[in-house]
Formats: C-alpha cells, sequence, structure tokens
C-alpha cells in the first residue's frame, strides 16, 4: 500500500516536483511536531528572567506573544496553502516574490534553523551539568547530537514516535505542577501565596515600556510554529493541514505557557524580583518549595531531555528539510537533496549533525551569544514572508481578500519589524555577515545553475514547467 495521498502528491507534482520524502504525517502529527518544536515546559527555563523583566506579569508576556504571533501564523497558513512544498519561506518568498529575493529569505531562516540544535544543545548540556558537575559539557552535547540524528536518520516514523512520547511526558508534567501548584496553594506551604489576577493585570504596573519588553521577549518565545511548514512534502492532508496545524499547535502551546506561568507567578507570593543566584532556576526553586528537592530535579532532567532531545529532533527534522529544498533548487549543493531509501534527505541530516558538533563545541556556555543570532534570522525571514502574502495574493492573484491578504501581512510586518529593529546588536551584525556569505553563496550557485531556479533533473517531474517550475495543467 502506498504511503503517500495521491491528491497531496499530485498537488506536489503539479510544482515540478517528484514525491521522494514519505508522506505519513497526519494534521494530529503536524500538531504534535509544532508542539515539541515550540516546548510545552519552554516556560520553566526562562521563568525567573520573564518574571523579573515583566515586573511579575508573566503571563501577560504570554498573551502578548500569542496575541503578537497569530498574525505570523494566519501569514504561513496563507502562503503554505498556496505552495504546499517543504521549503518553508525559501518557496513562499521565491514563488509569491521573486526568486532570489526566495533565496535570501531561506538563508535568512537558515541562519536560525541551523543554530537553533545547537542552541539546545548548549542549554542542555549546560543544564546536565547542574545535576552532575564532574562530567565535562561536551560530553553531553555530543550525546545528545548522536540520539537525536539516529532518530531522523531511521525516518519520519521513529520521529513520530519520538514526538508523541516526548509531548506525552510533558504533558504529564505540566499537569503534575498545576496539582503541586494547587496543593501548595490550598494548604499554605508557601506563605503569602496565592492565586490572583495580578500576574496577568496590574493596572499600576502595565505602561509602554512594559509592554514593548514583553513584546520582545513573547515574540521569540513562539519559535518553532514555523516548522511544520517544513513538513509540508511529508504530510498525507490537504494544501490547508499544514497552515492548520500552525495555528491549532500556536494556540494550544501559549493555553499552556499561560497557565502554567499563572500557577508559577502565584507561588512566587509577591516576590519583586529574583535575584541574580537565583534568576535561572526560579521556576526549580519553586518546584522545590512546594514539593520538595525531589520533584524540583525530576522537573530540572525533564526539562533536559524536552530540550536536548525532544525539541533537538524536531529542530534537525526542520533544518535538513530547508537544505534539501534549497538543495533541490539549485541553491546549495546538489548532495544535500540526496533521498535514502527511508525515504529521508540522509545528506542534509548528517550535515546538521556535523555542523552542530562544531559549533557546539565552540559555543559551550555561550547560550546568549547563539540565542541573539537565532533570533535575526527568524525575524528576517518571518518579515519577508508578509511581503510575500500581499504580493503573491493582492499582486498576482489579484485576491479581494483585503482582512488575509492585507490587514494581517501588515500587522504581522510591523509587529516583527519592532522586535527586529530592536534586536540585540550583536544579532544585528552577526545577521548582516551572514547575509553577505549568503550572498557570495548565491552568485556561485546561480552561475552553477546557469540562472535556473527549478528543481534539479533528479527531483523533477517529466511535465515540469520553466523556471517556477510549475506545469501548464494540474
Amino acid at each position: 500500500m502506498s504511503d503517500t495521498a495521491p491528491g497531496a502528491q499530485q498537488s506536489l507534482e503539479s510544482f515540478g516536483y517528484k514525491q521522494e520524502l514519505k508522506r505519513s504525517m497526519s494534521t494530529l502529527d503536524l500538531v504534535v511536531y509544532g508542539l515539541v518544536f515550540m516546548v510545552p515546559i519552554a516556560p520553566w527555563a526562562i521563568f525567573g528572567v520573564v518574571y523579573n523583566a515583566a515586573s511579575g506579569m508573566v503571563p501577560l508576556v504570554y498573551i502578548t506573544g500569542v496575541v503578537a504571533m497569530i498574525f505570523t501564523a494566519l501569514a504561513y497558513a496563507q502562503m503554505s496553502k498556496a505552495f504546499p512544498i517543504a521549503g518553508s519561506v525559501f518557496s513562499y518568498v521565491g514563488r509569491g516574490i521573486h526568486p532570489t529575493v526566495g533565496f535570501f529569505a531561506g538563508w535568512a531562516i537558515l541562519l536560525d534553523y541551523l543554530l537553533v540544535p545547537t542552541l539546545l544543545y548548549v542549554f542542555a548540556a549546560s543544564s546536565m551539568a547542574g545535576i552532575f558537575p564532574d562530567v565535562p559539557q561536551w560530553i553531553w552535547a555530543v550525546s545528545f547530537v548522536i540520539i537525536n540524528t539516529v532518530i531522523n536518520v531511521l525516518g519520519i516514523g521513529s520521529i513520530k514516535l519520538a514526538n508523541r512520547v516526548m509531548l506525552g511526558i510533558q504533558l504529564l508534567f505540566v499537569v503534575i505542577f498545576v496539582v503541586i501548584a494547587m496543593v501548595a496553594l490550598s494548604s499554605g506551604a508557601i506563605p503569602g501565596a496565592e492565586f490572583s489576577i495580578a500576574p496577568v493585570w496590574d493596572a499600576e504596573k502595565v505602561n509602554p515600556a512594559l509592554i514593548a519588553t514583553a513584546l520582545s521577549i513573547a515574540v521569540l518565545s513562539f519559535l518553532g510554529f514555523d516548522g511544520i511548514s517544513t513538513m509540508a512534502e511529508e504530510s498525507t492532508g490537504d494544501r490547508k493541514s499544514g497552515g492548520r496545524a500552525m495555528i491549532i499547535a500556536l494556540l494550544v502551546v501559549a493555553v499552556l505557557f499561560i497557565a502554567q506561568t499563572w500557577f508559577a507567578s502565584a507561588l512566587a507570593a509577591g516576590t519583586i524580583s529574583f535575584s541574580d543566584d537565583d534568576v535561572n532556576n526560579a521556576f526549580f526553586l519553586l518546584v522545590a518549595q512546594a514539593a520538595g528537592s525531589g520533584w524540583a530535579t525530576a522537573f530540572l532532567a525533564v526539562n533536559v531531555v524536552a530540550v536536548g532531545i525532544a525539541n533537538a529532533v524536531a529542530a534537525q527534522a526542520a533544518t535538513s528539510r530547508l537544505l534539501y529544498s534549497m538543495s533541490r533548487d539549485r541553491r546549495l549543493p546538489a548532495f544535500l537533496s540526496k533521498v535514502n531509501s527511508r525515504q529521508v534527505p540522509l545528506a542534509a541530516i548528517l550535515s546538521v549533525s556535523a555542523i552542530s558538533l562544531v559549533l557546539v563545541l565552540f559555543f559551550v556556555g555561550q547560550i546568549a551569544v547563539i540565542s541573539s543570532l537565532v533570533n535575526f534570522g527568524a525575524l528576517l525571514g518571518f518579515l519577508l514572508l508578509h511581503v510575500s502574502v500581499a504580493v503573491y495574493y493582492l499582486g498576482k492573484k489579484k485576491s479581494k481578500n483585503y482582512l488575509l491578504h492585507l490587514v494581517v501581512p501588515v500587522i504581522g510586518f510591523l509587529i516583527i519589524g519592532y522586535v527586529l529593529l530592536n534586536a540585540d546588536i550583536t544579532a544585528k551584525v552577526g545577521g548582516i555577515l551572514w547575509l553577505v556569505v549568503g550572498g557570495v553563496v548565491y552568485l556561485i550557485f546561480a552561475r552553477k545553475s546557469g540562472g535556473a531556479t527549478g528543481p534539479l533533473p533528479e527531483h523533477a517531474t517529466a511535465t515540469a514547467g520553466e523556471s517556477g517550475g510549475e506545469v501548464a495543467s494540474r
């Protein structure tokens, strides 16, 4: 029995590509993948930092974030419906605006996708050092790289299984935390701790500066839902499946973020701010106060596994699909688009692992630097995505749906633009240097391909059209 959905395959072939990846991801699988990529328990590790920056209103930060990011999710949904192919913003911007602009959109978000696995490995290794201080961090980082590479190489089935298991573990601990918090609050285990509306809205503390700070933190907290778009050629659903999955995953994870941080803020018992010594472990200290050090250690271990394995597996899968797509369209070395018998882009997966190994050994202990560069790549890619929605639908398709194709992308562009303008100077300098390197890469491969922008012959259907890869009839 074929693993390929006939309608989905026909849709892919209409863009001039052969079906090479294995179609086995249902809409639910895509939602699970997006949730794992965003990490439902992500607020644990940064709770103290966000608490201090937002004057204790951490849930407000995540409410702000989901409102801000829904515009980008809607933009992704529109472009993924029009172009249900694996390249994400590389494909959307390239076909929506121009292939050259598409390359730079893909190159920008590639900075995000290439560095995200490294960031996760470094972060997880740092956390493991807190549990096992005598073991060098690089050993943990290398171990995580090997585990995640094996899972990805085994194929989409192993990724789906890993996602389900890891998501189940995270959701279980979310429930455990809520129970712990409710018991502690009702029993008075933490003096002064009570559940109130203050963490969501305190009129005396809310001001434009605080909202601006919250917006910058919140937008970056939701990065990852966009990875669903890279799974388009492994989806069994229709053209709208990926977009639906992105919006569902974003809303579900927002509810989880808000609920957990609301309870954690209640446990903080009116703390003004966490000290420098406590800020990075604030959430786990609150768990220890409410339920004991044993539970705090368990939560820390789950956090490490969620970041070092679950999140990193999803990130590596997304990165390899982006490399596969850009290579297939003659914009990166051809070997990156080679697909093995398990129907996965093996060369791209191994390349991501090799790059991660090198970067991990170089960046161990430098989480802030990697984070700033990751953010620049994602935000620039999002900016160009919003432009592509307006250009493609209003300019090329003559759409009259001004809400989805003008209002939404304009608001999304302004939000992302604001965050990008206020990004760290290191991110801006590093990002600009990355784009300069991209310019060199573009010129090299444009010359090699003679200016052609369609798929390489081995990836093309017999009916592939010119440059854009679409055929005359569908």
